[in-house]
């Protein structure tokens, strides 16, 4: 792993773009830190340090797929983004995926080649 320039990837192993994302960053010469956040959680900390370093809200990142957010009721009009981080924290998998830190920047690499602007 390269000190000097470290990455992390937020990943789902079980997500397609997550899996392609990883691949591209291995593939550019980096062996990042990977954080599977479905299995270890959120902070709200950690969430809200991604948010501003993205400048996104916790509605631009939320994983509207699935099902989950429905039946939470986050995607009607006027939720609050404290509803929905609260929300995030409690189910990590509502957090869309993947997002990669670099000294570049952090970004919700969605599509997957977009993360070679931050490496």
């Amino acid at each position: 792993m390269n000190q000097d320039f470290p990455v992390t990837i937020h990943h789902n192993p079980n997500c397609g773009t997550s899996r392609n994302t990883l691949e591209l960053i291995r593939t550019s010469g980096h062996e990042p830190v990977v954080n599977e956040y479905v299995k270890t959680g959120w902070t709200r900390a950690k969430l809200g340090s991604l948010l501003a370093a993205m400048g996104k809200t916790p509605r631009d990142i939320l994983r509207n797929r699935g099902g989950l957010a429905e039946e939470l009721g986050l995607l009607k009009d006027g939720v609050s983004d404290e509803a929905i981080l609260s929300a995030m924290v409690a189910h990590p998998i509502l957090v869309e995926r993947p997002i990669v830190e670099s000294p570049k920047g952090v970004r919700l690499c969605r599509p997957a080649d977009s993360v070679l602007d931050i490496l």
